[in-house]
């Protein structure tokens, strides 16, 4: 029987299963796998939602009420923490601790049929999943809007994001939550100095030198013409990395399959992001799809600002354009 209904759709995708698959082989880290998305998927019938299938890594549900499956998104977090605490103990696989998750929710009229669901929301909510980093909660203004405000409190804009296949872009909110795998890996390859709160970040690609205040942000970068810092470079995704305003600094997040790295200084350590986020402070270099250590590679050049300061210091510059 087919059915056309108002549903709020959610994807999940697990990320880091690669290791497990390196370090316990094929069949244990299968299993492994499975039993997570089975544990993660027990959040879905907790929050009065529909498992629609499970996908490899990932599943697919839908849910009445937006508040049902943003409330499910939540637990499926917590639900994969205590998987990765797991990798803690004793004799634990190290696989488990590099376990993350991308959930993203999307609302709209949904044809049911077959025990399956189609319609543009469904096809939202599945690409969305590629502008979200690590552990984040992605989710489209009519979602949003379904909310109470309690919840709403919880999110913030990314503003209209370039969707794949889709003509118009996508109001996209994100989930707001503390991940502490996130600040340690941000700030590991650098001392992050807690001092006045920055201004802007100048971006430096090639001739394309442009200066950006708190309200610009988010800043995606990507090969895309909608991109809000478009790099026309083959190796470069549509929608390659985020640069956003959270907490008082500026952080980047990788969206893409070939990886994001950030460099603070000649000499310092390359930080590589597989789908996750990085602190930017001072100035450095963010290397699109390779490292920057080809010359060839398309690296954009970065510096946080204090319009304060008299003179941008570290890209060669004397006057950046607003």
């Amino acid at each position: 029987m087919t059915q056309i209904r108002e549903r709020t759709v959610l994807f999940a995708d697990l990320r880091g299963s690669t290791a497990l698959f390196e370090t316990l082989g094929n069949a244990e880290a299968t299993s492994v796998v499975t039993h997570t998305v089975n544990r993660v998927a027990q959040a879905v019938s907790e929050c009065h939602g529909r498992l629609i299938k499970t996908l490899g890594d990932g599943l697919m549900a839908v849910f009445d009420a937006p508040r049902d499956g943003v409330h499910a998104a939540i637990r499926m977090h917590e639900l994969l923490e205590r998987v990765a605490a797991m990798g803690r103990q004793h004799g634990a696989s190290s696989g488990l601790r590099a376990l993350r998750m991308q959930v993203a929710l999307a609302r709209g009229e949904v044809v049911e049929m077959n025990g399956d669901c189609f319609g543009d929301a469904v096809n939202v909510a599945a690409r969305l999943l590629d502008h979200a980093g690590d552990n984040e909660t992605l989710i489209t203004e009519e979602v949003l809007l379904g909310l109470p405000s309690a919840q709403t409190s919880r999110f913030r804009s990314l503003d209209l994001i370039a969707v794949r296949g889709r003509a118009e872009p996508v109001h996209v909110h994100v989930l707001n939550q503390a991940h502490h795998g996130d600040i340690a890996a941000a700030t590991q390859f650098g001392e992050v100095v807690q001092a006045i709160e920055p201004d802007g970040i100048r971006l430096q690609w090639m001739d394309l030198d442009r200066v950006f205040d708190i309200e610009s942000m988010p800043i995606v970068l990507g090969r895309s013409v909608q991109a809000t810092y478009c790099i026309t470079d083959g190796r470069v995704s549509r929608s390659h990395a985020r640069i956003d305003w959270h907490g008082g600094s500026f952080s980047v997040t990788d969206l893409s399959y070939n990886g994001t790295f950030v460099r603070f200084s000649d000499d310092a350590e390359i930080v590589s992001l597989k789908r996750g986020s990085c602190t930017l402070h001072g100035s450095g270099v963010i290397g699109l799809g390779s490292p920057p250590i080809d010359a060839t590679s398309p690296t954009v050049r970065f510096e946080v600002l204090h319009f304060a300061d008299t003179e941008p210091q570290g890209l060669g510059l004397h006057h950046p354009r607003i």
